[in-house]
């Protein structure tokens, strides 16, 4: 075989190799690396010196002759290969023709020096086939290195067209990309600044809705507010009164109390009449103290449950009427035996009478006289006057009245007239403070404190009589008062009758002087119908009926029973109002006791046209619920009294043309005894009035 084929074989066996099969992708390097294996030096192959050995070795005595003969001998470059010739001619120029293609002048010095090196060693070893070899497989990496080095700047001629392909791209878009983010944002802001206009104007009309609804939610709000405020005043106002209330059923259950033991102490077991055997009153004994027991046990439980309860009071009261029961059930036990005794007495004098009668008869021919009758004869229907006892009451009082003289020093008596008379006219229901205050100037006077009135201060010390003066003109003004602002206006009777109450109770000459008064202008107070005496005029016994005649002219009926109904009032609050903030342990100075009595007097007289009934419904409508309270079941027994027997005999007196009165009176009884019950009188002063 040819050496040259030879070379050949080699080459192709090498590229047969396992390592010469393997497959290199030119992405797969990075640029260092080719560059780096482009710029190393050759550098033999560790196999080359197998090749050498097996290959150069059997070619060795064939190149003998050919050594020994002069490199003029050598085969016609003709016959070499086109590489051998190719890197023979570019050593032979001294210059390798792969140095025209290095850029880099650094690079081509060095590759210049290898190239001569390389010239040297072929210059050595190229008569030789080893050289010859070793020539190929140089120029073939050569050519391999060659190709990298074009492959790599066509490579990088790519990669910076395409990096300008891209950034002229990327320009453009960016371009684009701001021009659309410009027009975005330009349309943002006008959208933002549509929503914000209308955000703003949908703002302020909900700003604007908000504000009403919180001025309506504001004015609800005031208004819940207040009548918050008006519900917790009026839950005071109820825990005021109830606490009041209870107070008073309690000093209620402390008076019947003391009155049940008072009446207890009536009932003695070991009485004795002086004409009378002994009377056994144990029974009667043993009840009063076990009600006392009971009494005493309600007020003990309430007291430590609280305040007692209606029903308590009920039960007190029902306890205290039947202590009262007891006590009269044993009056009349005691003047049944008395009655017994004095019957039994009066029979035994009637037997003895008999015997002297007998005896005398035997003497005198003449019969003796008839037994007259001790007891008093049964008046048929009722009184024309009042009692001894109510006679001689009102009469002692007009005596007391009439022995207060008027003071003869003027100014003194103006100045005491004023102070004492003023306070009484500015009374009134406008506050409880303002009665207070108007109470304590009246109070003051009469304690002999000094007063202003008219700008000059005044006191009864100033006169030995300024008190008596005093007392005089202060009853007259009350009095006055009922005339006058009570019988044009029914409310006022209660805030004056109070006043006067309470000046009754510290100062009690003003209330005789006031009962005179009273009396005096109105004698059906008493009540008392005066009678018409020889030798008084039709005038003084007009006035003295309590008309008033000016010029020999009677004052008109309607306007006389509109003053007697002002003093009926006035009097009637008066026996049932105490002033609240004196002292109430004694008992009131002319309490309802005598308003029973004035009931009772009125219904034990006989009635006058048009009078009786107006003085009747006025007095029952102010004082009828107090009395019903106090008296209960006799109160219910005298009502109906009146409209079975009393009416009657006010009805068979009274004329069409008076019937007016009559029909009120008659309509305010049957709704009472209907309803069983005495409505309050219009007008009365609440609790609540006194912290106003």
């Amino acid at each position: 075989m040819e050496p040259r084929e030879l070379r050949w074989e080699t080459l192709e066996a090498l590229r047969t190799s396992s390592k010469g099969r393997l497959s290199y992708c030119r992405h797969w390097l990075r640029d260092e690396d080719i560059l780096e294996g482009c710029m190393s030096p050759l550098v033999l192959s560790p196999y080359s010196g197998w090749v050498l050995d097996r290959v150069v070795g059997r070619s060795a005595p064939e190149a003998l002759p050919s050594r020994s003969s002069t490199p003029k001998e050598s085969p016609p470059l003709t016959n070499r290969s086109p590489s051998l010739e190719k890197i023979t001619s570019a050593s032979c120029r001294g210059s390798s023709p792969l140095l025209s293609t290095e850029p880099s002048e650094t690079k081509g010095n060095e590759d210049l020096s290898l190239l001569e090196m390389d010239q040297e060693l072929f210059s050595a070893v190229l008569p030789s086939k080893v050289t010859e070899v070793e020539g190929c497989i140089r120029m073939y990496e050569e050519m391999h290195r060659l190709k990298g080095k074009e492959g790599l700047r066509q490579r990088q001629e790519q990669q910076e067209q395409m990096v300008r392909a891209v950034y002229d791209l990327a320009s453009e878009q960016l371009k684009r990309f701001d021009e659309l983010k410009e027009l975005k944002q330009h349309q943002e802001f006008q959208d933002l600044q549509e929503v914000m206009e209308k955000s703003s104007k949908e703002a302020q009309g909900q700003q604007e809705k908000l504000k009403e609804e919180h001025r309506h939610r504001a004015k609800i709000l005031n208004l819940k507010l207040r009548e918050a405020e008006q519900q917790r005043q009026r839950q005071e106002e109820l825990e005021r009164l109830r606490k009041e209330e209870g107070q008073e059923r309690l000093r209620r259950l402390y008076s019947i109390q003391e009155e049940v033991l008072q009446l207890n102490q009536q009932i003695d077991p070991n009485y004795r009449h002086k004409d009378l055997p002994r009377i056994d009153l144990s029974v009667y004994s043993n009840r009063g103290n076990q009600i006392c027991g009971l009494v005493s046990g309600l007020i003990r439980t309430t007291s430590e449950r609280g305040f007692p309860t209606q029903v308590d009071v009920a039960n007190t009261e029902r306890a205290l009427q039947e202590m009262r029961g007891l006590i009269s059930s044993m009056q009349q036990e005691i003047a049944a035996a008395v009655e017994e005794k004095r019957r039994r007495d009066e029979e035994e004098e009637r037997q003895k009478q008999k015997e002297l009668l007998k005896k005398e008869q035997v003497k005198a021919q003449t019969p003796a006289p008839a037994q007259q009758s001790g007891g008093k004869q049964q008046k048929e229907g009722l009184q024309v006057k009042a009692e001894e006892s109510t006679m001689q009451w009102y009469q002692q009082l007009q005596d007391a009245a009439d022995c207060l003289f008027v003071l003869q020093v003027k100014k003194i008596k103006t100045d005491l007239q004023k102070a004492a008379t003023i306070p009484v006219s500015q009374i009134s229901r406008i506050a409880g403070s303002q009665l207070r205050e108007i109470f304590d100037k009246i109070n003051n006077l009469l304690s002999g404190k000094s007063v202003v009135s008219g700008g000059r201060t005044v006191s009864v010390t100033q006169h030995p009589q300024g008190l008596d003066f005093v007392y005089y003109k202060l009853a007259e003004k009350f009095v006055n008062q009922g005339e006058e602002e009570v019988a044009s206006h029914h409310d006022a009777a209660f805030p004056i009758a109070v006043v006067a109450s309470g000046i009754w109770e510290i100062h009690p000459r003003v209330g005789d002087l006031f009962l005179a008064h009273l009396h005096k202008k109105c004698p059906y107070s008493v009540p008392f119908y005066p009678a018409l005496k020889e030798g008084t005029s039709m005038e003084e016994y007009q006035r003295m009926l309590g008309y008033q005649v000016k010029d020999s002219k009677v004052e008109e009926q309607d306007h006389f029973l509109k003053r007697m109904s002002g003093l009926i009032r006035l009097y009637a609050a008066i026996i049932q109002l105490r002033w609240p903030y004196g002292n109430k342990q004694g008992p009131h100075p002319h309490g309802l006791n005598y308003g029973w009595r004035w009931l009772a007097q009125m219904l034990n007289m006989e009635p006058l046209a048009d009078v009786t009934a107006t003085l009747l419904l006025d007095f029952l409508e102010v004082c009828g619920n107090a009395l019903m309270k106090q008296y209960q079941v006799q109160f219910w027994k005298m009502m109906l009294l009146i409209r079975e027997d009393y009416i009657p005999r006010i009805e068979a007196i009274t004329s069409s043309g008076q019937m007016g009165s009559l029909m009120r009176f008659k309509q305010f009884l049957e709704k009472c005894l209907q309803q069983k019950e005495i409505p309050l009188p219009k007008g009365s002063l609440q609790p609540s009035f006194w912290r106003s």
